[in-house]
């Protein structure tokens, strides 16, 4: 496998997210040693106990805050979600500009910033817009296409799912002898979380898995690192409830606005 491929590999299975938990973990990257050193009951378990355990807390999870970014993609997603599909955050493109989201049910609102507009319409279309639609949420349901495929950011239960381990490994799928062996790292903090890493390598890339030490031993980062493309992924606010306010009406246009003005575009 070229080290393209590898990276572009590695890449998206980390943007997907939890698959990589499920194996996560060698030698940990240097980050700030915690202050006791302590791995509290973590100590007595091993790294694949430690792995198993955060995952099962993961995929139980009913909400949690997800934020994701990568060094190939300038895709960062910073959302608040839970499994009956509703969420709130952002998801931006870098230069392609920003989206607030919110979503409850099927209701879907989205608020571009100027430079979604301006990536969207070309010249002084883009402009106006931008300056007309300022602050304001479009608004619609799951039924339209665009809105449907911005919210599938927001399916909690299908994140889980690429945690879960196959019930049934398909053909030819490495034995257990064959999997990289999980290690220990030493222990360190994240936002202010003493956690453990537990890190494996495996075909030149490095995967770290960072798991609360104190209380519920959830994941709160993960790490893959690849011909020196990176992707990191940060969970916290685990069972945390997805707030329920929407945007006002006052505030709000129909998302009819935006396919006008891209259809305008395209006539044009």
């Amino acid at each position: 496998m070229t080290s393209r491929r590898r990276a572009a590999t590695a890449t998206a299975a980390l943007t997907c997210g939890a698959a990589l938990i499920a194996g996560a973990a060698c030698t940990a990257a240097a980050a700030a040693e915690d202050t006791d050193g302590g791995e509290g009951d973590l100590a007595n378990k091993s790294a694949q106990q430690i792995s198993d355990d955060s995952l099962h807390q993961l995929v139980t999870a009913k909400s949690l805050r997800l934020r994701t970014q990568t060094s190939t993609d300038p895709t960062k997603l910073d959302l608040t979600l839970d499994r009956a599909g509703n969420c709130t955050g952002a998801i931006s493109k870098g230069s392609l500009g920003r989206v607030e989201l919110v979503k409850r049910g099927n209701q879907v609102w989205m608020k571009p910033d100027a430079a979604f507009w301006k990536s969207q319409l070309p010249g002084a279309e883009g402009r106006d817009a931008a300056a007309k639609y300022k602050n304001t949420f479009l608004h619609g349901t799951t039924k339209n296409a665009f809105l449907a495929n911005l919210s599938t950011a927001c399916d909690l239960t299908a994140f889980q799912k690429t945690a879960a381990p196959p019930e049934n490994p398909p053909s030819g799928a490495p034995s257990p002898s064959a999997t990289p062996t999980l290690t220990k790292g030493r222990p360190t903090t994240h936002e202010g979380t003493r956690v453990l890493p537990v890190v494996k390598k495996a075909q030149g890339a490095v995967q770290t898995l960072y798991v609360a030490i104190d209380g519920k031993h959830y994941p709160v980062k993960l790490t893959a690192e690849v011909d020196h493309q990176t992707g990191t992924i940060l969970l916290s606010n685990y069972d945390t409830p997805v707030s329920t306010k929407t945007p006002a009406p006052g505030d709000t246009a129909d998302i009819s606005v935006l396919e006008d003005r891209l259809q305008g575009s395209q006539r044009a």
